[in-house]
């Protein structure tokens, strides 16, 4: 699933190719918001929250997600399509470009005083101007047995992070993903280092990852065969991964 990172730049190009002008077309592909119509209407902006974009138009707001498949492109006028028409959920025209969102796993339409219901329940945004590290941190410590490894994946602590910078948070940490929240030592430093590393990969990509994705490579920094598991948080078959020397179990 893209992460906080993929959202922001994929919010930054929309918003570049977008923010300003008039819609010529509007097309949802979705059969609820089937029959609106946005063209003629003005795109104020677009701005990631967490892991979810917001396309404010008029009065209205244009809520998506990815979730595991799903991908924003940005065409000329009349350039050809890089993924099969079928896919695309949205097409959002202008005189010069379109925006097409494939294999939205989200995609809906609400007035903009009800963007909360879509994103009010997210904790502090890693990479928003309201980054709250304080915040976050209080959040994380209402569940002090939860793994850290778990925890780090809700969104309602804090907002943006996925699989893949769970584990590097934790590595980055020194921390093995199972150790419950409540020994986990400085932890309002591990959800600021959280937010270092995913800004890191938003202004700088591409970030270069230490241990995901890296099972039985040597660690980068001690040499020991890095490790592999499922901490079976109900989040799907997604394993952490982690240095068993450098983050010995709790």
């Amino acid at each position: 699933m893209p992460e906080g990172d993929v959202v922001f730049l994929a919010a930054k190009r929309l918003h570049r190719a977008l923010a300003g002008k008039t819609l010529t077309g509007c097309d949802i592909r979705v059969p609820r918001y089937a029959t609106v119509d946005l063209s003629g209407h003005r795109v104020d902006e677009v701005v990631p929250r967490g892991k979810h974009l917001l396309a404010r138009i008029g009065e209205l707001t244009i809520h998506t997600h990815l979730k595991m498949e799903g991908v924003w492109h940005v065409y000329g006028a009349d350039e050809r399509w890089r993924r099969p028409a079928h896919q695309a959920r949205i097409i959002l025209r202008t005189e010069d470009v379109a925006a097409v969102g494939f294999s939205l796993g989200i995609t809906e339409v609400l007035r903009r005083d009800e963007e909360v219901t879509a994103v009010g329940h997210l904790g502090p945004d890693l990479l928003g101007a309201d980054w709250d590290a304080a915040e976050a941190t209080r959040r994380l410590c209402r569940e002090p047995h939860s793994p850290i490894g778990i925890a780090l994946l809700d969104q309602t602590n804090l907002a943006g992070i996925g699989n893949i910078y769970r584990s590097e948070v934790c590595f980055l940490s020194r921390v093995h993903p199972a150790t419950p929240i409540g020994a986990v030592p400085e932890l309002e430093a591990l959800t600021d280092r959280a937010h270092r590393v995913l800004t890191q990969a938003a202004h700088h990509p591409p970030w270069r990852a230490h241990v995901y994705g890296r099972y039985r490579m040597p660690c980068p920094r001690c040499g020991a065969n890095i490790a592999r598991e499922n901490l079976g948080d109900g989040y799907g078959d997604r394993s952490v991964y982690y240095c068993p020397r450098c983050q010995p179990p709790p």
